[in-house]
């Protein structure tokens, strides 16, 4: 059984293509963070093994290894800590893909964050899907499509996993988690249809202490006490050094305050029903008295202009600076 919510089209395609033995030898599974393509990855790879004649059905025995990361045939990479995807993974993998499945009907390799392949690695995958050996299927997962090489794109089935509405999200969380309606609705709002981190979040409570620190240090420093440059700059340092030690955690950051700044601006234009940061609905429409809407949209821009420079790979701590100067209210 798919354990992926809201993506009708694409499990419909892979079930025609399990039934009618017509896999392609790579996926190229795109969509946002959290949306569920490390959970398709594993349900792919769980199909592609299955010992029942409806996969995946998640309770064989293959199914079963491969979920708890057992499985000698189902080989995943990833960034971890790093900052990128290096040739030595790579040829690691295609080690393993010269040699035929262990204990299961196809090798599977999944990529997660392909899109941070090192030039070298991305070239050595090249060459690899060029000349796709028999019952091999690499899964190649990625945020940022326009950052992936595209020979690299043009070999492989594209498959897109948008978000899910959140009415479903909340629906889901009620009937199938047993959560409250109004911490469902909460979570619905701040995953942005990305149900994984919903469930991350659930089972976690340290990402939500931990949103809420970085809550409150942005609002913190729209307050009169937190407007000289010192700690501004302060906050710069601290924002580059989040992106030099991990790039998905200032990513984070930055989604952060766009949502505030997008909740303030819709505060300002009389939409505060639409606002995602509901439990801070307060704290939003006290900011939101202090400022026009002109400087509201002029910062939105400007931490678009920074998320997008930022994937560039813009020196951290200049672009931080720059964002911070720009920040509305006398210093």
């Amino acid at each position: 059984m798919w354990q992926v919510i809201g993506q009708d089209k694409v499990l419909s395609l892979l079930d025609y293509s399990l039934k009618t033995n017509t896999i392609a030898h790579a996926y190229l599974i795109m969509g946002p963070r959290h949306v569920g393509k490390g959970t398709l990855a594993i349900n792919l790879a769980q199909a592609l093994n299955c010992d029942s004649p409806e996969p995946p059905c998640g309770q064989c025995h293959s199914c079963q290894r491969i979920l708890e990361g057992k499985h000698a045939d189902v080989a995943p990479i990833g960034l971890d800590s790093r900052t990128e995807i290096g040739i030595d993974d790579i040829r690691g993998l295609q080690h393993l893909a010269s040699l035929p499945p262990y204990e299961g009907k196809y090798k599977v390799f999944i990529i997660d964050g392909a899109e941070y392949l090192s030039t070298e690695a991305a070239n050595s995958l090249l060459k690899i899907l060029e000349e796709p050996p028999q019952r091999v299927v690499w899964l190649l997962l990625a945020a940022e499509e326009e950052h992936l090489l595209p020979t690299i794109i043009s070999r492989c089935q594209r498959l897109e996993l948008k978000p899910v509405p959140s009415e479903r999200v909340q629906e889901t969380l009620i009937n199938s988690y047993n959560v409250d309606a109004d911490k469902a609705k909460l979570l619905s709002q701040l995953c942005h249809g990305c149900f994984g981190w919903a469930l991350s979040a659930l089972a976690n409570g340290d990402i939500l202490e931990q949103r809420a620190r970085r809550m409150d240090t942005l609002f913190s420093l729209l307050t009169p006490t937190g407007r000289s440059l010192e700690q501004r700059f302060a906050y710069a340092q601290e924002l580059a050094s989040q992106f030099s030690q991990n790039r998905r955690a200032g990513a984070e950051i930055i989604e952060i305050w766009l949502d505030w700044w997008r909740d303030l601006m819709l505060i300002k234009s009389g939409c505060k029903e639409d606002i995602t940061n509901i439990d801070y609905e307060t704290a939003l429409e006290k900011q939101a008295k202090g400022l026009s809407l002109a400087e509201i949209k002029r910062f939105l821009a400007n931490l678009c202009l920074l998320q997008k420079e930022i994937s560039k790979n813009v020196n951290p701590r200049l672009a931080s600076e720059w964002l911070m100067l720009n920040l509305p209210g006398k210093t």
